[in-house]
């Protein structure tokens, strides 16, 4: 028998709506917990403002847009940037910046339409830029499992191999529910396997009071911040649209059109700004809840305003908290070492989906100078400001994206 399809804007019953939020919430959580954990921040306010943003997106789309917020992977790289360099506080000065930048270019979206981001960071750019968000992250996921060590402990070892080889093969052996939440399985299975090795200590878990408020921090404005995680617009503004065609698909409607892509990205990168306001990381709409959406047929807001109400009542318990915080940096880096894989693959994942022809020479150069101008480790200096990695690499993109363009408009080039 075919599984009962529950649309966008249907009413869920009460002894349905909350198994299936809490089922919704579970399977954002493993990935929404990672990041405030690779930033060294409690993941209580991270919970919150997942739920509260998730809240505020359905208010603004008007409830017509099924989508869930969660924490956003394609700031780690600028953002753990600048909270090394300068602290966390300073990150999030850019995170408020780049939100309010973001709601601007949702008006003019609105005005003018996307074909503009394709003339800005086309996708033999794009694809290359994103893929360095994980290339750039690879060290520090070999240095937070404990491996790039002078001595490294067998232990740390062993649940490393456990949690990656769970993550791995869960990806192609799970089925059903557990296909969609590979990572929290991992987490878990590599928590037991911390806890067999005697690397846990719960001790903070025993000292935290049961109910806690989440730890609010205030932003902390530097321009060399701003610039450093400002070029992630573009990548989080094209993430965007891709899950809200992907999500039309599913539900059969075109939600581009309506509620409209400037009302679920203003919605999206206003999230951001109230995150960064408050202390948690950018927000962005998750590919985990398209996958909970396409296997189970469940499109309803309800229940994603459901999942949302969950998480924000989490993040109020100590304890859970404390317990989070309590997984160990093996179980970390063994998520991370397929996570930031996963992320530049899909970079180029961008480059097949959108079949750029490398027969062109423009789309050979523009691929080659971002991939070489990321990895190289060479830094432009603008007085106090340095531009490196991925983020000196979108400047070069865009700088020559645009250049490409007006040479076009001049008929100079050879491939038109």
């Amino acid at each position: 028998m075919e599984r009962k399809i529950i649309q966008v804007e249907d009413k869920v019953p009460v002894n349905l709506l909350i198994p299936l939020s809490i089922q919704h919430m579970f399977a954002m959580f493993g990935a929404s917990v990672l990041v405030p954990f690779m930033f060294g921040i409690n993941p209580a306010i991270v919970l919150l403002m997942n739920g509260v943003g998730t809240l505020l997106f359905i208010l603004i789309t008007k409830g017509k847009a099924p989508a869930y917020l969660g924490s956003s992977f394609a700031f780690l790289s600028p953002g753990l940037l600048v909270a090394s360099k300068f602290g966390f506080q300073y990150a999030l000065g850019g995170f408020v910046v780049l939100g309010i930048c973001g709601m601007i270019v949702a008006l003019i979206i609105r005005q003018c339409g996307t074909n503009w981001i394709d003339i800005v960071l086309p996708t033999a750019a794009m694809g290359p830029v994103v893929a360095l968000i994980g290339l750039e992250l690879a060290g520090s996921a070999a240095s937070t499992a404990g491996l790039l060590d002078e001595n490294i402990d067998m232990k740390n070892v062993i649940v490393f191999l456990i949690t990656l080889g769970v993550a791995v093969f869960g990806q192609i052996l799970f089925r059903g529910f557990l296909s969609v939440i590979p990572i929290l399985i991992a987490i878990i299975a590599g928590y037991v396997a911390a806890a067999a090795c005697g690397i846990l200590d719960f001790t903070a878990v025993k000292e935290a009071a049961f109910f806690a408020l989440p730890n609010f921090q205030t932003p902390i404005f530097n321009l060399e911040a701003i610039l450093t995680i400002l070029p992630a617009l573009l990548l989080v503004t094209s993430e965007h649209i891709g899950h809200q065609i992907v999500t039309s698909k599913i539900v059969g409607k075109d939600l581009l059109k309506d509620p409209g892509l400037h009302r679920s990205l203003f919605a999206d990168f206003f999230s951001t700004t109230i995150s960064g306001c408050l202390g948690s990381v950018p927000t962005t709409t998750y590919g985990e809840n398209i996958g909970v959406m396409a296997m189970t047929k469940v499109y309803s807001v309800q229940v994603i305003g459901g999942a949302a109400v969950l998480s924000i009542c989490c993040s109020f318990l100590g304890k859970l908290a404390a317990l989070i915080n309590t997984i160990p940096g093996p179980v970390i880096g063994g998520i991370s070492f397929l996570l930031y894989g996963m992320i530049g693959t899909s970079g180029l994942r961008m480059l097949v989906d959108n079949q750029v022809d490398y027969s062109k020479s423009r789309n050979l150069a523009l691929t080659s100078v971002v991939f070489i101008v990321g990895l190289s480790g060479i830094a432009l200096n603008l007085g106090n400001v340095k531009l490196t990695g991925m983020v000196l690499a979108c400047v070069v993109a865009m700088i020559l994206s645009l250049i490409f363009y007006i040479l076009d408009k001049l008929r100079l080039t050879n491939d038109l």
